[in-house]
Formats: structure tokens, sequence, C-alpha cells
């Protein structure tokens, strides 16, 4: 007898150990029928005998991986209306991201399910019609984005009860009507420019500024009036001129002082404009590194059809160029081609940005090159996952070597923390960028080179080898320094790859 309820209780335990490491199973066969039934250009690595929480891209689980609790798919290239009954079958669904895709039709009516709902992002889609008439089945979202479609009609009254409520953004719509007067107090960001809205902004909302209601037939005669500027009382108006027939001392005094000033403020313009325009250029550098970059200033202006992250067959990453800038950063190195980027996004994952500068090719011999950059497989050649081109930026988005790279393990700790490099580990570099070097000369009918080999340049894999990067730039650059410029031609021995060790 003591010896069946030992093997009872020891079963019930295997039982219940088994079911917490489980896949959640119903949520699992509802995305997998998502992504049966939605056309998209970008593969995804889902599939039946894969673990939904450990392996698929763009999907979180709970702690105890009962239930899934996030989709992030931006970028995937889904086209079409979104299959009925798939998504709001995740009725634990804490955050779902869809924008920058082709999705088309209304807003899901199914997703009134998702009552646990926090998060939402559709921006950048082409929805169209009106939007829900009871927002107020999701009573936990704090974050809401449409902006960037094609809905109309008018705003929900019905938003004023999402008493938890921070973001709200339906900018580049078609929405119309008057504004509800919403009394959120914990909104903190409203964005709804560039519709056919139209009458006066209520008083729930005047704390805004005017930007976020620009692009509408809005009437700002409610706002409070602006003060009017304060003057100083002037001490001269009592006083009586002492010669009015000629300048006095004092008069030709001010002249004086005021073409000093006038002469300084315009040196002062030119400086600041040649500042703006320096500035301007490292934008991007300066916010990714900081990671306070707003997508909703950035993305709406820049971002279209021909200007977005392109990523190559076989990748398995899902986000886009808003996810990079939104992404906490540190800049990891800056050498002969750019600037390199640590970038950490929402979902945890970790990539390397290259910011390219100084290209001298146009867009189609940039995306050219790019594509034979991106088809090199190789073990010891650091892959390209995805490019960005537009007139002002060109980005590069590598894995993140954590242990990052040979100049850095040999130059960059001192002291007790520094790990040396014993001869196998040295051995094991040396062999690995040899045979990633052979590799690239060998791709594109042995014209490509690297031109730019160096030990910042080698990274370690998981198995101690070297891995080359930086491949295929020096073609695509202007006015480079020898010996890089010869990197087509002929070298001398001193600037062969094999002392850049």
């Amino acid at each position: 007898m003591d010896f069946k309820v030992i093997f009872s209780s020891m079963f019930l335990v295997g039982l219940v150990l088994f079911q917490g490491n489980a896949d959640p199973v119903e949520d699992k066969r509802a995305l997998l029928d998502f992504l049966s039934n939605f056309p998209h250009s970008r593969s995804l690595n889902w599939n039946e005998s894969s673990s939904v929480c450990n392996n698929w891209t763009g999907v979180t689980c709970s702690e105890d991986q009962s239930r899934i609790i996030a989709v992030r798919l931006p970028g995937v290239g889904f086209d079409g209306t979104i299959p009925p009954n798939t998504i709001s079958r995740l009725s634990a669904l804490q955050i779902l991201s869809l924008r920058s895709n082709a999705i088309t039709g209304n807003f899901p009516s199914d997703f009134a399910d998702l009552k646990n709902l926090s998060c939402l992002y559709l921006q950048f889609n082409n929805f169209s019609g009106p939007l829900p008439t009871d927002f107020s089945v999701w009573k936990n979202l704090t974050i809401i984005n449409l902006s960037n479609n094609r809905f109309n009609g008018s705003i929900p009254q019905s938003l004023s009860n999402l008493t938890q409520l921070t973001g709200l953004n339906f900018a580049n719509n078609s929405l119309s009507g008057e504004i509800p007067d919403l009394n959120l107090p914990k909104l903190q960001v409203l964005n709804l420019s560039n519709n056919n809205l139209s009458g006066s902004v209520p008083k729930s909302l005047q704390r805004f500024p005017r930007s976020v209601f620009s692009g509408n037939n809005i009437s700002f005669e409610s706002f409070p009036p602006k003060p009017p500027p304060v003057h100083p009382p002037s001490s001269e108006a009592n006083q009586k001129p002492r010669n009015s027939g000629k300048l006095g001392e004092a008069a030709l005094l001010g002249i004086i002082v005021a073409g000093g000033v006038l002469g300084v403020v315009a040196f002062a313009f030119v400086i600041l404009v040649c500042f703006l325009r320096i500035k301007r250029e490292d934008q991007l550098s300066d916010k990714l590194q900081k990671g306070e970059m707003s997508p909703e200033k950035v993305i709406s202006r820049s971002q279209d059809a021909n200007n977005r992250l392109v990523f190559f067959e076989g990748c398995s990453y899902a986000f886009d160029l808003e996810d990079l800038l939104r992404a906490s950063a540190e800049v990891l190195g800056k050498g002969t081609f750019g600037t390199a980027y640590k970038a950490i996004l929402e979902d945890a994952t970790t990539v390397v940005v290259k910011r390219v500068k100084d290209v001298s090719v146009g867009k189609r011999d940039f995306e050219q090159q790019m594509e034979v950059v991106g088809s090199i497989r190789h073990d010891n050649v650091v892959e390209l996952k995805a490019y960005y081109y537009s007139k002002d930026e060109k980005l590069m988005v590598y894995d993140y070597y954590s242990q990052g790279s040979v100049s850095a393990l040999l130059h960059g700790k001192r002291g007790e923390e520094r790990t040396p490099l014993d001869w196998e580990t040295r051995l094991r570099i040396a062999i690995g960028a040899a045979r990633g070097i052979a590799r690239i000369h060998s791709e594109n009918g042995g014209k490509l080179v690297h031109g730019n080999i160096k030990s910042a340049n080698i990274f370690l894999n998981s198995q101690q080898y070297g891995c080359v990067s930086d491949v295929g730039l020096a073609t695509i650059m202007r006015s480079l320094a020898p010996p890089i410029s010869r990197a087509a031609g002929y070298r001398a021995p001193k600037f062969s790859f094999l002392y850049c060790f």
C-alpha cells in the first residue's frame, strides 16, 4: 500500500513538472493557424516541432511558460486582412505589435477577446474603416498606436474609460468630427495630427502642445492665451534730452555698442548654421547612442516603402527601423568605415548596428554590394543580417559577439580582470580568420576583397575561432586613405594580411 502511495505521488509530481515545462498547446496552435492563413514575405521559424517559448521569433511567454503574453512581428511583410479567430485566441496576450506591414481591412472585431491587452502597435499599415466603438473592453491598455493607417469616422468617447492609458497616437489617418473630452490623467503622449478633425480642443487636452493637433480644422481659441511679453519700464521716457540738435556721447556710444552686438550676432548665426549642419549629419549617431530618438517624430516623416530594413533570407530577427531607434544602445567602437553600436531591443534581442559613413555609390550599387555580402554563409565570416539605405543614413545589422573583437581581448582590459589569450586560442583565431578571408576571396568570381583586415575586425565565435567582419565596405567608400584605397589592386607586402595582427 505504501508503495502505491509513493508511486502515485511521484507520478503526480512528474506530471505537474512536465506540464510546467510544456508548450502552451492551444496558444501555439492559434499562432500556427494565424501564420498559415496570412500571406507574408519573410519566413519565420515557427513549426510544430520547435518550442514556441524558447525558439519562436517574436514570441514571449509567461514565466511558467503556460501562456503566450507578447507577439512582436513588425516588418514581416504581412499582406491582407488578419485571419479571424487566430490572434484573438491568445486570451493572455498583453503586447501585440504588427506594425510596419501591409495589413488591410477593418480593425479586427475579435480583438475584443484580448481582455488583458496592455500595448497595441498597429501603425504603418493599411487598416481602414471606423475605430472600435467600445475601447472599454481593454481596461489594461496603456499604449495605443494606430497611426499612419486609413481609419475614418470619429474618435470614440469610450477612450475616456482607459484610466491606465499613457500613450495615444492616431496621427495620419482620416478621422473626422470633434475631439471628445478625454479625461485621462495618466496620458503623457498624444498625437492626433493630420486627420480631418474639427471643432475645438477640449479642456482636458489643452495641456498638450498645439503641434499634436496640427493638420486638422481645429480652433485654438479655447486655448489659454499666451501671456504678453513684459518690457522693463524705460527710465529715459521721463527724461528730457540735453542736446536735441546733435548726438550726445551716450547716443554715439550706444550706436557703437549696437553695431558691435549686431556683428557678434551675425558671426554667432553663421557658427550656429554650421553646427546644425554637422549635428544633423550625426543625429542618428547621437540618438542611437543615447537611446532617446522618438520613433513618432522620425519614422513618420522618413520611413516609406523604399526606405526600410532589408532582411536576408533565413534571418530570424523580427524588428524594424523603429525598433532600432527605440533600442538602448552603446558605442562599441569607431573605425575606418563608420561607428558600431550594440543595440538591445525591447524583446531583449541584441544586435550590432554599423552606421556607415562616406559612401560614394548610389542606392542601386549599395544594394547590389549588400546582396553579395549578405549571401555569404560561413562559420568564420560575420553574417550580415540586414541593411538600411536612405539619402542620409546607411546602416548594417550583424549578430552580436559577446566576447568582442581580438583587439579588445588583446588591448582592452588591464589588470587582474584581463583574460590572457593562450597560444591555442590565438592559433584558432588565426585559422578562423584565414578561412574567413579565403571564403571572402572566393565570392563573386574572386572579385570581392576585404581591404581592411585588422584585429578590431576579427571576432570570436562560440568555438573560439576567428570570424571576419566589415566585409565588402572598402569598395563603396569615398576618398579612403592608403593603403585602404588600394584594396582592389596591388598592395605592398608590409600592408598585406600577414602583418595585420
